[in-house]
């Protein structure tokens, strides 16, 4: 019994020293949020990727996603979604230049983008766009 008592003992310090522990961590680093952006799409390419860029190059093109549904009357409907993705990662960047062609199916996880610049008559314009990590080609 003696010795039933000492391990319950040893295990409640041991619990409290991992929270003070876990507390101790989390004063260090609670400035620091984590946070989640992932895209995962699969779809047709609209378009044969374009190269862009010397100094940081980006190879970009155009995914087409589409939703089905159903009108109140039976009638069957789709709704096609066009994505811009670009493409930074160096390997990445080569291959899909290299190998993937319009209306091939892919799939791709990344994340989503939002920037803001100044067209040619000074408007701000916003564009939306897909950072690739990675893309699983499909025959």
């Amino acid at each position: 019994m003696f010795r039933t008592v000492i391990l319950q003992i040893r295990n409640q310090v041991a619990r409290l020293n991992n929270v003070r522990y876990f507390t101790q961590e989390m004063n260090e680093t609670a400035n620091i949020e984590k946070c989640v952006n992932n895209v995962t799409l699969l779809g047709r390419v609209g378009a044969d990727p374009q190269k862009r860029g010397s100094e940081h190059p980006v190879v970009l093109f155009s995914l087409a996603t589409h939703t089905n549904y159903k009108y109140e009357s039976g009638e069957f409907m789709q709704r096609t979604d066009w994505h811009k993705i670009c493409v930074f990662k160096p390997n990445l960047r080569e291959s899909v230049y290299k190998y993937l062609k319009k209306g091939q199916r892919i799939m791709i996880n990344g994340r989503i983008s939002y920037s803001e610049f100044k067209d040619a008559e000074g408007k701000n314009v916003f564009a939306t766009s897909i950072i690739a990590d990675d893309i699983i080609f499909f025959q």
